[in-house]
């Protein structure tokens, strides 16, 4: 068990012990190691999927008219112009605080495709890649994204991945999914306070698949939850091709629409966890003894248009080092508690990427972080 007080080194990931200290180009083992590379989305190429159920499972209420008149279309030229603008934002931002950044190709995402079984209008983007790319030491998993819109999203990814396998990092694709019909269930939970055994998945047990951001990562210790994107087959996945030397925690949250974890927990430092506090009703055990701090609602006022979120992506932080953390501009409330408890926030607005369906922490994916007693 990882407890607040443990030190790093009686939980660094096995890594270390087979691979040296040699310093790794791919090397992240927590969420909040020194950042020191960073791959950052982007939003230009981005599409409106079309409605059906894996979408009608995670949306917010009152999204429904803008994927029908928008789906299988560019997203609207706007939003992705205000979006792309705080994306490079920060970028220059985490570049002045000594980040290397990445950048996954710029694609066409508003065309056609299909596979033998099922056609496709249009795909999505690349502006999460967080959802696809799982870290674990110096290993980078693709991920077997259960949304058909996402099944290429790899492609921009693809010359990153090269780059990173030929410099010495193992490169893992889960399996790739077969989305067909028997994959998808229509007796899914949506908006009902059903949780545990009774919630029920949109997607079922017919392959494995998952998002990247289902999982969170403690050194050694990893927590995940089945969402409607995640599976039990996806989980157990992930826990054999890491093997035992790491532990997969599978906790679930008081979520109606889960997907992706990091609006509901975010470790920020050893012992310190930002929590939502709607739906972390427990924490996972691994982290009993750890100091909760509950995230303020957020600032977004009720018209902003959030089309595959909830507010609680004001959590969506994302830690440079076990003091800096990055945060919203507007979210003043969060500002202020993270102020309070230790931390120096750093204020950068994003408002506009929250349209997209996640903030910071989905906006990126740490490639290599460092630790203080490590040469990595």
């Amino acid at each position: 068990m990882l407890g607040k007080h443990d030190s790093y080194e009686e939980v660094k990931p096995i890594n270390d012990l087979l691979c040296g200290a040699a310093k790794k180009r791919v090397y992240s083992a927590n969420e909040w190691d020194t950042l020191e590379e960073v791959i950052v989305g982007v939003v230009d190429g981005a599409a409106v999927p079309t409605w059906d159920p894996m979408i009608e499972a995670v949306v917010p209420d009152g999204q429904e008219s803008f994927f029908r008149a928008y789906g299988g279309k560019p997203w609207p030229a706007n939003e992705v112009a205000a979006a792309s603008r705080e994306l490079e934002n920060l970028v220059a931002v985490l570049k002045s605080e000594g980040v290397t950044v990445k950048r996954p190709s710029t694609e066409s995402f508003a065309k056609p495709f299909s596979t033998p079984n099922w056609s496709q209008q249009s795909g999505l983007y690349a502006a999460m890649p967080r959802d696809y790319l799982l870290v674990v030491g110096d290993v980078i998993i693709e991920s077997p994204m259960a949304w058909r819109s996402r099944y290429f999203e790899g492609t921009a990814y693809r010359a990153l991945l090269k780059e990173y396998f030929n410099n010495g990092a193992r490169w893992l694709p889960a399996p790739r999914p077969e989305l067909s019909a028997e994959l998808f269930s229509t007796q899914f939970s949506n908006g009902q306070e059903l949780f545990g055994e009774e919630w029920q998945s949109a997607v079922t047990e017919f392959e494995p698949v998952f998002d990247a951001a289902d999982f969170v990562r403690f050194g050694r210790d990893i927590v995940v939850q089945r969402s409607h994107v995640t599976n039990a087959a996806g989980i157990e996945w992930v826990r054999r091709c890491l093997g035992p030397s790491y532990t997969i925690h599978e906790h679930q949250f008081h979520d109606a629409h889960p997907m992706h974890i990091d609006a509901s927990i975010m470790p920020l430092a050893p012992g310190k966890l930002l929590i939502n506090p709607e739906r972390v009703k427990d924490v996972p055990a691994v982290l009993k003894g750890w100091d909760l701090l509950p995230a303020p609602r957020s600032t977004l006022p009720a018209s902003h248009p959030m089309r595959m979120c909830s507010p609680w992506v004001v959590m969506n932080v994302i830690s440079l080092d076990e003091r800096r953390v990055i945060v919203e501009a507007s979210e003043e409330p969060l500002i202020k508690a993270l102020r309070n408890w230790g931390f120096e926030p750093i204020p950068v607005p994003f408002r506009a990427f929250y349209s997209f369906g996640g903030s910071f922490h989905c906006a990126t994916a740490d490639i290599r972080r460092r630790h203080a007693t490590n040469d990595l």
